[in-house]
Parts: structure tokens; C-alpha cells; sequence
């Protein structure tokens, strides 16, 4: 039984997954990492492999902890991935971007694929039909968009993110609303006609917790997956056992 943690820019997430079946997936603020590491060695004590995931440098501290009750692979640059890594500079290649491509490579290895991960920031990572990691783009979020216009202007105030429901804004607000929900919307659906352009029969992913805003609003066909990122940080926990 394995465990992987994913720690992101805002939250820490949890899976526990027997034999690539996804059992239990939850989050977290930072601050409860013990106390939900021992609550799920208790939920699942027979979790013998954990991997561990982060965007920005590891602590010793939270490896230590969950050695304390199984193995621990951290992932890193220096981790075997299944896919030809092209990547010009893999040292500095995320974390969360190498386990969207590992599932990628596991879902579709014979396919074009092109996975968009709608989070903090918004990533386009690309595997080819040769099982080759070609590269992608790296985008500001919705939140980073909200926050950018607030910072930057005098008058815009801060605003969570919203749905719109015509992308005519008819006040500050929503015209902000429309400015970033439409604007990333129709970012997105001019991306994924490029990639359309140069890879044949191209599969597209979209995943990450700012997703939902997307999915129905999008021209282009894709598929929708909520858990890509955990099911690759799975494979490659599997892949790097051996």
C-alpha cells in the first residue's frame, strides 16, 4: 500500500492508493502535517512506501516523520521518471510538472498528450507519441491574476475567484471576473489549438484545483481528471521501488 504526499504552494495532499486504485486523497494546511501523517497510518497501517513531493525545498523534518513509519522516496531531479526527460534544464523541471508527465507517459503511452494543470500557476506539459518529455509553458493562475490587478492599480480591490455568466462585465467586478475567468478560458483554447497543430490525435488533460472554472467553458475537446497529478506521483513511487 503506498502513500504520496504532494506538498504545493498552498496546501499538502494526501493519497493512499492499493494496487493504482485510489483509497483516500484529502488536503491539508502545512500546519496539521503530523497529526494527519499519523492519522492515516492509523486508517492504513499497511502503507509500507510513501513518496514525497514538493514544489519548493523539503524539509528534513516531514521526512523524518513519515520514516518513522514506512519508506520514503523524495522525489527530486535525480528520481527515475519511465519517459525520455528533453527538458533543457531538468534540475530546475517541477515536481508537480515530472508526475503530470509520468501520468501522462502511464495513460496514454503510445499517444500525444498535453496536460494542463489549472493551479497556482497554470502548466502545459507535453509527451509525445515517442514517450518523450518535450517541454510546455508555465502561465500566472486565476488567484496570481486577481492579486496582480490589486497590487498593481490604485482602485481594484482583491477579489476571490468567480464564475461569470456572460463575458460582458457590466460593473468593476465582474468586469474583473470576465478579464481573468474568460481571459485564462480563451488562453487555454489558443493553446491547445497550437499544440493541435503540430501533434496528431492529441489528447489534452486538464487537472488542478482551478479547473472546474474551465472544463465547460473550453472549444477544445478534454478530458477532465482531478487526481492526474496523485495517480503520477503513484507511478512513479512504483517505478522507483524497483
Amino acid at each position: 500500500m503506498n502513500l504520496v504526499i504532494d506538498i504545493g504552494n498552498t496546501l499538502i495532499k494526501y493519497a493512499v492508493f492499493e494496487n493504482n486504485t485510489l483509497l483516500f486523497d484529502q488536503g491539508s494546511e502545512s500546519g496539521l502535517f503530523l497529526s494527519k501523517v499519523k492519522e492515516l497510518f492509523e486508517l492504513y497501517p499497511k502503507i509500507d512506501h510513501a513518496l514525497i513531493s514538493s514544489v519548493g525545498p523539503l524539509e528534513r523534518k516531514e521526512r523524518d516523520i513519515v520514516s518513522l513509519f514506512c519508506r520514503v522516496h523524495v522525489l527530486t531531479s535525480e528520481s527515475k521518471v519511465p519517459f525520455k526527460n528533453s527538458y533543457a534544464s531538468p534540475q530546475t523541471l517541477g515536481m508537480d510538472r515530472i508526475a503530470l508527465a509520468a501520468s501522462a507517459f502511464y495513460k496514454n503511452p503510445r499517444g500525444n498528450t498535453l496536460v494542463i494543470d489549472a493551479g497556482t500557476c497554470i502548466t502545459y506539459d507535453m509527451i509525445n507519441d515517442s514517450g518523450e518529455y518535450v517541454g510546455g509553458a508555465i502561465s500566472p493562475g486565476i488567484r496570481m491574476r486577481y492579486r496582480a490587478m490589486h497590487n498593481q492599480t490604485a482602485g481594484l480591490p482583491l477579489l476571490q475567484p468567480e464564475d461569470i455568466l456572460d463575458f460582458i462585465g457590466n460593473s468593476t467586478k465582474t468586469c474583473m471576473d470576465s478579464g481573468v475567468i474568460n481571459g485564462v478560458t480563451q488562453e487555454i483554447d489558443g493553446v491547445v489549438s497550437q499544440y493541435n497543430s503540430r501533434f496528431q490525435d492529441l489528447t489534452v488533460i486538464l487537472t488542478g484545483g482551478d479547473s472546474h472554472f474551465f472544463a465547460k467553458r473550453l472549444k477544445n475537446t478534454i478530458f477532465a481528471n482531478s487526481k492526474f497529478l496523485l495517480e503520477g506521483l503513484n507511478y512513479l513511487l512504483e517505478y522507483n521501488k524497483r
